[in-house]
């Protein structure tokens, strides 16, 4: 205060400390803020699923914010948006970083942008943690790196169980259609992962076919692939590329049962491909169904999402990144009431087999998988997820 004197004595500093603690109105000051920092694509291909990773983690902020916060200290959810460029998750990371108040790092979308912070150094040198990226690559999970908190399973762990599924239908021949960049080819994710669960049961594509990066320019693929007469086709894709590619695949006569995996929003999908194209197309899930509350923490989502949110509907998306926020809030309160970066980090690591209410996640100084869990969901009739 421009008050204070050096010649102060002691009972008037006494007082004007009482007076900035309660501020210029006379109530008692805002807590401070926990600041996290989310780079997410809100526009560009990727902006739906982008919209809904960070109204997931908004909703679950909102409600702690007003039961007072985390040890009285308020979240603030900062997002930025790197529209799913590579360049731009970089620099905008590093700019983040570059903010001591940022204690944490929340819901980055992209194998490949995720991966090059690693390749770059930017998370390492930042000290930060980054807490359920919506990516399941190999890359940001083998060989072990002690920045990435994952919620979900690998691409690995859907290639595994839908080629599982396949191969208990009896389907033997399998096509695959990828993105071609890091998230559709990179270690045991994507292309690979296909490839590998198919070799440990004596199997072998049946062909594959990519597309570039940020466009939707499938043609080439629908034409290679109905060219074989697959019996299914697993997609490797984002919403605008998958939803293009069961368009003109069904167009130019495909009839394999078609399989994606967990990072498209399906309702995205229907309105593109249309409901005569995507019914029946089956999707890989990597957390518990949030259409029906059977969960407790379904329960708590579809509460709070109807009152933080009342427009949105429920969206797989938004649920898991919800629980990723459960996850980060109770790091943050693990951290202390004065949490920096290194705390959040320890406080992650002591979450073993915690649950979230009737899902559980556990991590350790050696692990950050947090949970393998997937199931399939099928688009119905009416351009609903089913069970």
């Amino acid at each position: 205060m421009k008050a204070l004197r050096i010649g102060m004595r002691a009972r008037g500093l006494l007082a004007a400390l009482a007076l900035c603690a309660l501020g210029a109105t006379g109530r008692p000051a805002l807590a401070a803020e926990v600041v996290v920092g989310q780079v997410a694509p809100l526009s560009g291909v990727l902006a739906s699923t982008g919209q809904q990773m960070v109204l997931g983690g908004k909703i679950y902020f909102d409600w702690v914010n007003a039961q007072g916060g985390v040890h009285g200290a308020t979240i603030r959810q900062e997002v930025v948006d790197d529209g799913y460029k590579v360049p731009e998750t970089v620099r905008l990371t590093r700019a983040l970083l570059a903010r001591p108040e940022v204690v944490a790092l929340f819901g980055f979308a992209g194998t490949a942008n995720v991966t090059q912070l690693l390749a770059d150094g930017v998370l390492e040198q930042g000290g930060a943690a980054l807490v359920a990226p919506y990516t399941g690559g190999e890359s940001l999970r083998s060989p072990f790196n002690p920045w990435i908190f994952h919620v979900r399973a690998g691409y690995a762990d859907e290639a595994e169980h839908m080629v599982q599924q396949l191969a208990t239908l009896g389907m033997d021949r399998v096509a695959v259609m990828y993105q071609d960049d890091g998230f559709g080819l990179a270690g045991l994710a994507g292309l690979a992962g296909v490839e590998a669960a198919l070799a440990r049961r004596g199997l072998k594509l049946a062909a594959s076919a990519g597309y570039e990066r940020n466009t939707d320019q499938v043609e080439a693929a629908a034409q290679a692939i109905k060219a074989v007469d697959a019996q299914a086709v697993i997609m490797i894709a984002i919403n605008k590329p998958a939803a293009a590619f069961v368009k003109r695949y069904r167009e130019v006569g495909g009839g394999a049962q078609l399989y994606s995996i967990s990072v498209v929003d399906p309702a995205e999908i229907v309105k593109i491909a249309g409901l005569k194209n995507a019914h029946g197309l089956g999707i890989s899930q990597v957390v518990p169904y949030p259409y029906r509350p059977l969960l407790p923490v379904v329960r708590e989502y579809q509460q709070l999402l109807k009152k933080y949110a009342p427009g949105a509907e429920v969206n797989y998306t938004s649920f898991e990144e919800f629980l990723g926020a459960k996850v980060l809030v109770e790091a943050l309160r693990r951290a202390g009431p004065a949490p920096t970066r290194a705390r959040v980090v320890k406080a992650l690591e002591s979450l073993q087999g915690f649950d979230l209410g009737g899902v559980s996640v556990g991590y350790s100084p050696t692990s950050r998988v947090g949970s393998r869990y997937v199931e399939v969901t099928v688009i119905g009739a009416n351009g609903r997820l089913m069970k």
